[in-house]
């Protein structure tokens, strides 16, 4: 797997996200504690790349983020909406090494 530095973690707000363009798909990539994760920008409701400014939080044990215009609710591991099981974002492997978060190749389909 090939991997893309995205920018220091220390540069993403903790519990906040910043989007990157990662060849041509925009990655929303959130910091939750020394963790972070990567999906899909795109709000698959409105079709606004917006995800990358939606509000982190928690529902039930499960990492998620909320788009900050209708709402629905996506796993940050996995993409899923937490609001309608048949809608996903593209999900992204990310990992953070010697302080600097890189993204992989697109897990789920693009």
């Amino acid at each position: 797997m090939i991997w893309t530095p995205i920018c220091k973690l220390a540069d993403i707000v903790p519990d906040g996200g910043v989007c990157a363009l990662v060849g041509e798909a925009q990655v929303a990539v959130f910091r939750v504690g020394d963790r972070a994760y990567a999906l899909g920008n795109r709000d698959p409701f409105s079709g606004a790349n917006v995800l990358a400014r939606g509000i982190v939080g928690d529902r039930g044990g499960v990492l998620k983020v909320a788009s900050p215009l209708y709402k629905q609710s996506f796993a940050l591991a996995t993409g899923a909406c937490l609001d309608d099981p048949g809608v996903a974002v593209p999900s992204y492997p990310c990992r953070v090494v010697d302080g600097v978060v890189e993204i992989g190749s697109c897990q789920t389909s693009c």
